[in-house]
């Protein structure tokens, strides 16, 4: 009897064991101008430890119960920050110790993911780089001390923030030839950026400029300090079947907007980064949770209606180069929408797990017609409602002149009490020449 309890003790003490066993099979890393991200690709969840090391800085992970069978030598190395991943010396048998070699100090994060689609088990190690931010927030005091001085002649540009979704160790959705969403999103994205670009009165921002990870929470901060009236997220729809086909524009739901306004008010320290004052009007009030509230309410009210405008008009203007799997704008809790103060919209281009569909979204030329068709119907949205101190609301928001026989570009200036060179900008003409019956828009004096 206790023979068979000691060899059965033993098997299960045995298979314990060999279920504590993880394996690093793999390191990927990747680097963002903000971020630096190393994942490690594991055959089981390990328990770890990390501290850091100064002069020269490194990253010491130790990790129970692990063998290596990735090459570390031939990891990738993205960016400037991660020199090199090497193996040292454990402190107990059977365990591994990585350490990472790093360019400047860092504060990191690592944390545990758990198996998910064609991923297993995986630790993540985030390396905020401080070098990179603080030279994206002198960008960004450029970007706003530009808006304020073009807000001052009415002539900025609209920004349109552009979010390609997921990237780096987030593929997003994977289809039948194993396209990547994340690439083709970004592909579609760049291209939006460059048309926007080359609009008179728009400007594109790209969120994500590369193959890496950016937070959820930080999208929409990026948009914020780029000053950005609107934000369009790009995507490709995913599903287990391969038939459901076709486009969509989503907005934000009722549900989800009345609970960020409360998340908001929870988050008063942010408040005074909100676009369109609310923050500033709040920040000098006697904390009236009403007043913050109504505020608010105003704020992602008008965000809600601009996004539905936007929508629909982009939603007519993708109909014409694609199939449509909802015709109508549709509602979800999406956390990429969720800001009370930015307008935005969801693009689901089409179906990447639909075979037609996954080799149409890697077609450049129909990358190129998506892009087009949502650049379409931002302008035309905005055409019809610019904001205050944009050039697209002296185009689009002043008065029609149509020449009569006689005029001279100069004596319409004159009349209206204009710049013969404002009105020049307006209309994009490149010389005084005017004929007899043309529309001239007439800026604001």
């Amino acid at each position: 009897m206790f023979k068979r309890c000691f060899v059965v003790i033993s098997a299960v003490l045995f298979s314990l064991n060999v279920w504590a066993q993880s394996d690093i099979s793999g390191v990927r890393v990747w680097a963002g101008p903000e971020n630096t991200r190393l994942v490690l690709d594991l055959s089981n969840n390990v328990e770890f430890d990390k501290f850091m090391l100064r002069s020269p800085d490194r990253l010491v992970i130790d990790l129970r119960s692990t063998t290596t069978s990735a090459k570390l030598e031939q990891v990738v190395m993205q960016g400037n920050l991660v020199t090199k991943v090497r193996h040292s010396t454990p402190k107990a048998k059977g365990d591994t110790r990585l350490v990472i070699e790093l360019s400047r100090a860092t504060t990191p994060t690592v944390f545990a993911l758990s198996p998910t689609g064609d991923y297993g088990h995986r630790l993540v190690i985030d390396l905020p780089d401080t070098a990179g931010q603080a030279e994206i927030k002198q960008e960004q005091q450029r970007a706003t001390q530009v808006k304020h001085q073009q807000e001052l002649t009415g002539t900025r540009d609209i920004v349109i923030a552009i979010d390609a979704g997921h990237g780096g160790d987030d593929p997003g959705a994977i289809g039948p030839k194993r396209s990547y969403e994340k690439n083709i999103t970004l592909a579609i994205s760049k291209r939006v950026v460059r048309l926007l670009d080359a609009e008179p009165g728009l400007k594109g921002v790209l969120i994500r400029k590369g193959d890496y990870y950016v937070d959820l929470n930080r999208r929409s901060q990026i948009a914020r300090e780029g000053k950005a009236d609107f934000l369009v997220s790009i995507h490709a729809d995913g599903f287990t079947s391969s038939k459901p086909k076709g486009a969509s524009v989503w907005v934000l739901s009722n549900r989800r907007a009345d609970t960020e306004i409360g998340r908001w008010l929870e988050r008063h320290e942010e408040q005074s980064e909100l676009l369109g004052g609310a923050g500033d009007v709040i920040d000098t009030t006697d904390n009236d949770s009403n007043l913050n509230y109504m505020l608010l309410d105003m704020s992602m009210e008008h965000a809600k209606n601009t996004g539905y405008s936007v929508a629909k008009s982009v939603l007519g203007e993708i109909s014409k180069v694609t199939s449509l799997h909802k015709s109508q704008p549709a509602y979800a809790s999406l956390a990429v929408l969720k800001s009370p103060d930015i307008p935005s919209i969801l693009v689901e281009a089409g179906f990447i797990t639909n075979h037609k569909e996954e080799k149409l979204l890697g077609s450049g030329n129909h990358q190129e017609r998506i892009a087009k068709a949502v650049v379409a119907g931002i302008k035309e949205h905005y055409s019809r409602n610019p904001p205050d101190g944009t050039l697209y609301a002296q185009r689009f928001g002043g008065r029609k002149h149509k020449v009569k026989s006689g005029e001279s570009l100069s004596r319409i200036a004159t009349n209206y009490g204009v710049s013969v060179a404002n009105i020049k900008k307006v209309n994009q003409l490149k010389t005084d020449t005017i004929r007899v019956g043309q529309d001239l828009t007439i800026p604001s004096s």
